[in-house]
Parts: C-alpha cells; sequence; structure tokens
C-alpha cells in the first residue's frame, strides 16, 4: 500500500474529501515538528500546511518520496536544492485560486478609484462630502506574471475595460491572452505609462526583489502597485520610501516581505496603503476545492496517468 504522509497545522481544517485517502493508502497526518519521523517509507507528501518550510531540514528522511503536491499556487518553500536535484515530482494547486485572486485584485483597484478609503473615514466623521471619482475603463494595467492567475486578473479587467499588458520572464508574442508579452527583467522601462502595477510574479531568484525603488521612481505619480503573489518580490523598504514621499499614489498589498506583519512595522502608517492578510485567494470553501483538487490528482497517481499541474522545478513554477 502506498505511504503517505500529510503535512498540517493545527488550525488547517481537514476537509471530509481526504477521508477516502484511507481506502487506498498509509495515512500519516503530522505536524512541522514531526515531519522527519513521518518521512521514511513514504512515497507521497500532501503539503497542507503549505507555508511550512520543515520540508528543508526534514528532507533527507525522505528514502522513497516520489511525489509532493503543495497545497498552493506558489511553491517557493519547496524550491531548495536537495529537492531540485531529488527527481521528486512535484505539483500544485493551479487553477484553484485564479478567480478569487482576480476579483481580490478588482476589489483593490475599485477601493483606489472610488476612495472608498476616504469614504469610510469620512463616514467615521459623520461628514457628508461630494467627491469626484476615477473610471477604471479607459485606465492601463500591466500584471507582471503571466501564469493562470495573472491570466484570470487580465482577461477580468479587460471585461472592465481595463487596457491590459503583461510581463513575464521573458519576452514573446502572440500571447492569447495578453498579445505581446514583455520582459519582466526590464521593468524600469515598461512602467512610465501605466496606471495600475499589478505584481502576481511567482518569487523566484529571479523576481526577489523585482519590484524596487527604480521601477516605483519610473512609475507615474499617479499610479498605483497592486501586490497579491509574494511579498518578497517587492523591496519593501522602497516601497514605504515611495508612499510616504507620494512618489506612487498608493498601494494595495495582500503579502509582505514578514507574515504575519509585525504591530510595529512601518508599512501599517504608510499614506494610501491597503494591507490585507494575504487572504486574495481564500473564498468561503476553499479548502474544499484544494481537497478535490489533491483526490483528483491522487486517482491519476493510483492508476499510473499524467499528474496534473506538475511543477517545472528549475524555474520554480508551474509548467504550461
Amino acid at each position: 500500500m502506498t505511504a503517505l504522509t500529510i503535512l498540517t497545522a493545527a488550525h488547517r481544517p481537514r476537509p471530509p474529501a481526504l477521508d477516502r485517502l484511507n481506502d487506498t493508502a498509509e495515512v500519516r497526518w503530522t505536524e512541522a515538528s514531526g515531519l522527519a519521523e513521518a518521512l521514511p517509507g513514504a512515497d507521497v507528501l500532501l503539503m497542507w500546511d503549505f507555508f511550512s518550510p520543515a520540508l528543508v531540514d526534514a528532507f533527507t528522511a525522505a528514502d522513497r518520496l516520489q511525489w509532493i503536491h503543495a497545497a498552493s499556487a506558489g511553491v517557493d518553500s519547496l524550491m531548495f536544492p536537495a529537492l531540485r536535484e531529488s527527481g521528486v515530482r512535484v505539483t500544485n494547486a493551479r487553477g484553484v485560486f485564479d478567480r478569487p485572486i482576480a476579483e481580490f485584485v478588482l476589489a483593490f483597484m475599485l477601493g483606489f478609484a472610488k476612495d472608498v478609503p476616504g469614504s469610510l473615514e469620512l463616514q467615521a466623521e459623520r461628514t457628508w462630502q461630494w467627491r469626484e471619482t476615477e473610471n477604471l475603463a479607459g485606465s492601463r494595467a500591466l500584471v507582471v506574471g503571466t501564469g493562470s492567475i495573472g491570466r484570470e486578473t487580465a482577461r477580468l479587467l479587460t471585461a472592465l475595460g481595463v487596457e491590459v499588458r503583461g510581463a513575464g520572464s521573458h519576452a514573446r508574442s502572440g500571447d492569447p491572452d495578453f498579445g505581446d508579452v514583455l520582459d519582466s527583467a526590464e521593468l524600469p522601462r515598461l512602467v512610465g505609462d501605466i496606471d495600475w502595477l499589478i505584481d502576481i510574479a511567482p518569487l523566484t531568484p529571479a523576481t526577489t526583489g523585482l519590484i524596487d525603488a527604480e521601477v516605483l521612481a519610473a512609475l507615474p505619480p499617479h499610479a498605483r502597485l497592486i501586490n497579491v503573489g509574494r511579498g518578497a518580490t517587492v523591496v519593501t523598504d522602497d516601497l514605504v520610501a515611495a508612499l510616504h514621499s507620494g512618489e506612487i499614489a498608493g498601494a494595495g498589498i495582500d503579502v509582505v516581505d514578514t507574515e504575519p506583519l509585525p504591530p510595529e512595522h512601518p508599512l501599517w502608517s504608510c499614506p494610501n496603503l491597503m494591507i490585507t492578510a494575504h487572504m486574495s485567494g481564500d473564498t468561503h470553501g476553499w479548502t474544499d476545492r484544494l481537497a478535490e483538487q489533491f483526490m483528483a490528482n491522487w486517482d491519476r497517481w493510483l492508476a499510473g496517468e499524467p499528474l496534473l499541474s506538475p511543477v517545472d522545478v528549475e524555474k520554480g513554477y508551474a509548467a504550461g
């Protein structure tokens, strides 16, 4: 019988869909502290606690591991040298979060365009103050990260009349959702005429610190940054400086480079900033959808069929 280790955490729910695993596998549930003891003899590892870095230290105990599934879109916590070189297959939760995150991007954009923070402040003050707001239609957005989440975001924004361009790991033409995809390594020369810089890039060596002081300075003063990818793709100190100086008009960030964000962190006091707690993909029923996706792949594994949502471990993100 196949041995399956599931890395979880005390606060992670266990959806009923996973109960069926008991019929076809020796299932070992463990938290991070027990992962090294639960890996010997395991064929499969389900990273249900997908942010945990525990596998880095425990990986030497994986003497039979063939497949790791991350119940997340990002797989940066798994991209360490020993795993890359091991030949272990990796899959992720590609597709589960696409629409929810695209809607969250839109929520940030509408919040700024329609001055929702300002309205809430006036409401708290019991002040009736008429203002004009901005149109989204006709504005220009650059989506950094052209995977499935970026594509769903592009489709949603295009339907609302936003002019959308894409930037990825390499330039190419003829893309069905973006047309010409630009090279994200050249961001400083690409952002001078946009209204929205939308960061959905996976965290890789190439994207770490991608949006820095140079990129922020190249943005028009009225532009806003939206980050729903990974916090470390933005240089936080540079963003804090740009917001305080008024170099950009605002930012909406669902991810930061230190999570949870400490109460004393300078981001909390930045002007024109909306912060949420890494929740853009987590709509009602999301854990059930993750479990159902894994079970579909589990059935393929047992049948010897190709796995869905394979990750290219050299690139550090889902292939295709």
